[in-house]
Formats: C-alpha cells, structure tokens, sequence
C-alpha cells in the first residue's frame, strides 16, 4: 500500500500542479476543475482520464457539468495523498495541454 504524502511533501509536489490544488477543508484531497469548449469535450476528456486512471488502477471521484468537469484525488486505503494521486494529477493536467 503507498504511504501517504508528509505536509512538506504535499506543498513541494503541488508546486509542480498549478492546476491543483487541496481541497478546503480536507488536506487529504487535492482537486483540478477543468473548462472545456463543450459537453462533448467534456466526456471525451473523462474517457481520457479513464483510461490513465485504468492504467494506474487508481480513480478519481469525477463531477461532469456542461463544460466542465471536476476531479478530485486521493488514496483513500492510505488515508491521504500518496505519490500515487501526485502521478495520475500530472498525468491529467497532460492530457489539458
């Protein structure tokens, strides 16, 4: 099982995922929300998060809106962000650029 991230840990890995960021109020989540043309990118991009996520066998929780789409990482077996969730975050903002 990976361990989870120290504090120190968790603020030098965010500093490489501007697009990241913790969630307020839980230090053991970190979420993106990303803008796109329409709600067919918006799937399109998910099916691509999918598929990483398939790789990794690590998933995010997802929120879809019309143009939209939320995630949010955590390892919730280790109790926190593990350098897992660091990986699959960079892996995603990939597949933004």
């Amino acid at each position: 099982m990976p361990r989870p991230l120290s504090d120190e840990e968790i603020t030098r890995q965010l500093s490489d995922l501007t697009d990241w960021s913790l969630v307020p109020d839980d230090a053991k989540s970190v979420r993106a929300t990303f803008e796109l043309t329409d709600f067919a990118a918006a799937l399109d991009f998910v099916n691509r998060v999918g598929r990483l996520a398939e790789q990794l066998d690590h998933h995010p929780d997802i929120d879809i809106r019309w143009n939209t789409v939320t995630l949010t990482l955590s390892t919730h077996s280790a109790g926190g962000l593990t350098q897992l969730d660091v990986e699959l975050a960079h892996q995603i903002s990939r597949e933004t650029t």
